[in-house]
């Protein structure tokens, strides 16, 4: 998503109060020099899943970054956790979740926990203001059911957040037109669905 100078200019982080959950001291260090060069003045750091739990259910935050991998604890549980057993001033905060670990089974279990976004390690200041304007400027709904509690995650059908370019080329755009061709007929989808021998 590529963001217009402006949009950077204003955006601070002053007024924000934001939650640090990171094992690695030069992870949690990397965190705080980036947040705060966005003016971010009220940080709260932890390093462990248990001292998260206690001031998360003490203080609100609008926005929560969490590392995947919280030692001997898991971030996934933690954020499953604050979706659904935390007390309810903090069940909806934004949460980024930071990981390494980029393989799909795992980007779908932190999607699935009810993060906003994944972020990829190494961070860069810039992908991690991209996600903090995308999420507040998305108006996703929250969604709690039997196996799942979190935003809604069929935004990505949807488009990116409008006044953004998106993420990917191939993103669908956030306004739905009218039908620029005819529906196929069931003919033509069985055509495109068996397979034809070819000849050489």
């Amino acid at each position: 998503m590529a963001l217009d100078v402006e949009s950077r200019a204003k955006f601070n982080l002053k007024n924000a109060s934001i939650l640090i959950i990171e094992t690695g001291n030069m992870a949690m260090d990397i965190l705080v020099q980036v947040l705060s060069g966005f003016g971010a003045k009220d940080m709260q750091k932890v390093d462990k899943v248990v001292n998260a739990k206690a001031i998360l259910s003490k203080v609100v935050f609008d926005l929560v970054l969490v590392g995947e991998t919280l030692g001997s604890d898991d971030g996934i549980e933690l954020v499953t956790w604050l979706r659904r057993d935390a007390p309810s001033n903090n069940k909806y905060v934004p949460v980024l979740m930071l990981s390494s670990h980029t393989a799909q089974s795992r980007v779908r279990l932190a999607r699935d926990c009810g993060t906003h976004f994944i972020v990829a390690k190494p961070l860069t200041p810039v992908v991690i203001l991209e996600r903090i304007l995308w999420v507040a400027r998305e108006e996703r709904p929250f969604v709690s059911c039997s196996s799942y509690a979190g935003p809604d995650r069929r935004f990505k059908f949807d488009g990116p957040p409008e006044g953004s370019s998106g993420r990917r080329a191939d993103d669908l755009s956030a306004k739905i037109g009218d039908a620029v061709m005819p529906n196929m007929s069931q003919d033509q989808i069985d055509a495109l669905l068996n397979a034809k021998k070819v000849n050489p």
